[in-house]
This record gives structure tokens, sequence and C-alpha cells, in this order.
């Protein structure tokens, strides 16, 4: 497809070993994408953690639509006492 393509030509050997990379190139650009990624940090991280559980518990929460994990956490915290 390259090769048919008239606009986006193959680059040559000599074009290959003249190019830089973005970031060096844009380095406010790159970093304002880097910046951007993801999602902002927490002030209360969650921890991620392998957990059995009973597979009509899980199932229980998820009947409850979207946002299960969310109550499930709510749920252990009371448990635990907390907030």
């Amino acid at each position: 497809m390259i090769a048919s393509d008239p606009d986006n030509p193959e680059w040559t050997d000599e074009e290959m070993a003249r190019a830089k990379p973005f970031d060096e190139v844009f380095p406010a650009l790159a970093e304002s994408a880097r910046k951007s990624l993801g999602r902002p940090r927490s002030e209360n991280p969650k921890v991620a953690v392998s957990l059995r559980l009973d597979a009509e518990v899980v199932e229980a929460f998820k009947r409850g639509g979207n946002g299960w994990q969310t109550r499930m956490n709510a749920a252990l915290r009371k448990a635990a006492h907390l907030r």
C-alpha cells in the first residue's frame, strides 16, 4: 500500500538517518502530552489485590449494575467499621 500512496512515500535510508525523536523536535508539546495522560493522582489511591470470594457474593454485587466494585468497597468499609 505504501508504494501506491504518492502522498506518503516510503522513507529512504538517508531520511531515516536524519529522523529525530518527537520530544527532541517538539519538547514543549511532548511534555504537555505526557502531563495530560491518564487520570489525575488520587489523594487516597486504591490498592490492587487478588481476592477469592464466593461466586454468589460477586454475582449479587454485579446484579446491581455498574459501580458494583464501589458498592463492594463500601460494604467492606462498613464491615471494618471505617467511615
